[in-house]
């Protein structure tokens, strides 16, 4: 029988409802209320999704055949493989499933529908196909690169040795969600693979299951009794999308939410005082950063790279704008990843940028613009480069615009400036050095369309140098070559890194199990009340 999303029924609407009621509310016992932006959100098709929500989502309803240890994110776990095994030549990755595993839907998982996830990543070919195109994955090899041998082994052969721990890492991303073949043919129109279908629906085995979506509005959980390991402890999660720090922190003090997802500093501080109320963070890996476009004249001076980066009040970014939800951090690895580098060298120095715009020929200035999507901390950050910038005799002129808008002007590489977030889609290093340190094809009709590329910054050398780091067996070796791009990107980039997000949030102190990860999704099914 087709899955299928069923209506919301009474207690969600009564949940829904009670924000407007002057007395305070008490959510249902067996649920979790979480309010957060979810305007990002555009499908559920895990092939497809790409989002830091749809991440979340993925995370607490689809099983992978390996995760993240959640309290070591140098281990790998194992998830429905058993174990496995590595040839020795490097290129064969041979996965034992366990026994008895079976879909929400009740249909069994075997490792033919591993397979097909594969498959149908590498066909329907949406933004996060690249995690496995990297390692030679194509439309008319996948069936034989990643197969089913027997009902309870699949078999992943690479293009070339690889690092394990990356390829690994990889394999615990979202676009190799195991998805349910058997549900899925009953909904393929036009050899799409169930794409339409699986964006509004679902067919998954985790501990969750999607029970209801409408955008922009509300995304309902229900716990997945056919789960194969431990039972979601509350029967359902619902998350409202509600934008506004302030309304979120309004709900979460009268009650009508369990746990507030995007307060901003100050409705931070505030919660903070209410003994109903606890507070919880994270740091995640997601950087934020300013990038200068190498194909104005002005900004492809090192000079000016380097003025600009003393051009910034990193001090008072940290203690005003981001205090509780970022930290100052420059270099492009987070925290918490192989590799990482704690080095936070630039602070805000003047007369060193103007003796550096002085020595490119700018020592009058020059005007240049940035690309802003509407929102703090983004905004504020913005302001408050245009005053600093102003100071060195920068004029730095802001043009706002919605997150569709800026990335698109980003990514057809038609700014001056852009400035925005930028979060590792696997956690290997590689996912963020080859985006800021590699460029293969610099010209406008280049097909890797790294951060490197959108801001036509051409490194072969460095391309090089991230490609070794890629192949590298040695853990120490692989290690030392992430803080060596690391410190030439500083040094020379025109990247501009600000801080690593701290994500917070407010939760009711009645809700117990509730913690935010530093990596991989927030675990909602471990949550009880």
């Amino acid at each position: 029988m087709a899955a299928r999303f069923l209506p919301v029924t009474g207690f969600v609407l009564a949940v829904l409802l009670t924000s407007g009621s002057p007395a305070h509310a008490v959510t249902p016992v067996d649920t979790l209320v979480e309010a957060w932006a979810l305007d990002e959100l555009i499908t559920l098709d895990p092939a497809e999704a790409f989002e830091l929500t749809s991440g979340e989502i993925n995370g607490n309803t689809y099983d992978k055949l390996v995760r993240l240890d959640i309290n070591d994110s140098s281990r790998i776990t194992p998830d429905i493989a058993e174990s496995w095994t590595v040839s020795d030549d490097g290129l064969t990755y041979t996965f034992k499933l366990k026994q008895g595993l079976k879909f929400a839907s009740g249909n069994p998982l075997t490792a033919e529908d591993v397979a097909y996830s594969f498959e149908r990543a590498i066909k329907i070919d949406k933004s996060p196909a690249f995690i496995l195109t990297q390692f030679g994955l194509k439309p008319d090899n996948v069936t034989e690169k990643a197969k089913a041998t027997n009902p309870n082994t699949f078999v992943f052969t690479v293009d070339q040795p690889y690092a394990p721990s990356f390829v690994l890492n990889c394999l615990t991303s979202g676009v190799v969600s195991v998805v349910d073949k058997q549900l899925i043919s009953e909904h393929i129109v036009d050899n799409d693979y169930g794409n339409v279908w699986l964006k509004t629906n679902y067919a998954g085995s985790g501990p969750m299951k999607i029970r209801d979506w409408r955008a922009n509005e509300i995304l309902v959980l229900e716990r997945n009794d056919n789960y194969y390991g431990t039972k979601a402890l509350l029967n359902r999660v619902i998350y409202r999308h509600v934008k506004e720090s302030a309304t979120q922190r309004l709900l979460l003090e009268k009650g009508d939410i369990d746990v507030a997802r995007n307060l901003e500093p100050n409705d931070l501080e505030q919660v903070v005082k209410n003994s109903d109320i606890k507070t919880t963070s994270a740091a995640k890996g997601t950087i934020y950063y300013f990038s200068l476009n190498q194909k104005n004249p002005n900004l492809a001076k090192p000079e000016v790279r380097e003025a600009l980066k003393y051009l910034v009040d990193y001090d008072a970014i940290g203690e005003k704008l981001i205090k509780g939800i970022g930290e100052i951090h420059q270099t492009f690895l987070p925290k918490g990843i192989l590799g990482e580098l704690n080095e936070n060298p630039y602070s805000l120095d003047v007369s060193k940028a103007k003796e550096l715009l002085a020595k490119a020929g700018l020592k009058d200035g020059f005007t240049v613009t940035i690309d802003v999507r509407n929102g703090q901390p983004i905004t504020g950050i913005a302001e408050s480069l245009q005053q600093t910038f102003a100071q060195g005799g920068v004029k730095l002129e802001i043009i706002p615009g919605d997150g569709k808008q800026t990335l698109t002007k980003y990514r057809a590489r038609a700014h001056d400036i852009f400035i925005g977030p930028w979060g590792t889609d696997y956690w290997d290093p590689n996912s963020n050095a080859e985006t800021f340190t590699s460029n293969p094809d610099n010209a406008d009709t280049g097909t890797n369309k790294t951060l490197a590329w959108r801001n036509a910054w051409d490194v072969p050398e460095l391309t090089k140098a991230t490609k070794a780091a890629l192949v590298e067996f040695n853990t120490e070796k692989r290690t030392q070559d992430y803080r060596d791009l690391q410190k030439k990107v500083l040094a020379t980039s025109p990247f501009v890194i600000l801080f690593q997000q701290i994500e917070a949030a407010g939760v009711r102190a009645n809700t117990k199990g509730y913690a935010l990860s530093s990596f991989g999704p927030n675990r909602v099914y471990t949550v009880y009340k």
